[in-house]
């Protein structure tokens, strides 16, 4: 386990359909995780300016979004430090201006975590609508594969008592999810990977 504190904000509305991604996803890793001191899990939802004290305070920060980048509906996305609060400018949902905003001020203050990467899916649809796009819906267990490798490289194991080897949680043989729903399947490290 890493000495450094990793905080992990997924971000979101789970009432705009594809937009809720983050919010679902993080909760999905979090439940399966186990303890680690090292590492928090927030949803940040549409909180905006008030996640900007668990940002300054971490030294590694992994977003959760769906992300648009230009790419095809479904396509995984991944931002690294500087590009992700210029990225997250653009405006997809209310809580993406708020936290590019937040993102841009931690970087003026001198506060921005030393490494940040942003995780996400490319969103098909962003409207009032409950659930996922069928594009983004099978695209969930890559995400969250996605997630987990990062922490992993971050240092961080899972473990506790849904951990490595057990049936709930995180399989020792890194098998892949069976379900594209984010609070189904196992998670594993093997389907990305990352560089620490």
């Amino acid at each position: 386990m890493s000495d450094a504190r990793t905080v992990v904000l997924g971000v979101g509305s789970p009432l705009m359909g594809d937009d809720g991604l983050g919010v679902s996803v993080v909760q999905t890793v979090k439940t399966r995780w186990g303890p680690d001191p090292g590492l928090a899990f927030l949803d940040g939802g549409t909180w905006g300016m008030q996640v900007l004290p668990f940002i300054e305070e971490a030294d590694r920060l992994l977003i959760i979004d769906a992300i648009k980048a230009g790419e095809e509906a479904g396509s995984l996305v991944r931002l690294e430090d500087e590009e992700i609060p210029r990225h997250l400018h653009q405006k997809l949902s209310p809580h993406q201006i708020d936290l590019g905003e937040v993102l841009a001020l931690a970087q003026l203050r001198g506060t921005f975590p030393a490494r940040a990467v942003a995780l996400g899916i490319e969103p098909d649809r962003i409207e009032l609508h409950e659930g996922f796009s069928d594009v983004v819906e099978r695209s969930v267990p890559g995400l969250v594969a996605a997630v987990v490798a990062q922490l992993v490289a971050w240092g961080h194991a899972p473990g506790g008592s849904a951990g490595i080897g057990s049936e709930e949680g995180i399989p020792a043989d890194g098998a892949p999810a069976e379900s594209g729903r984010c609070g189904e399947g196992a998670l594993t490290p093997r389907e990305a990977t990352v560089d620490a």
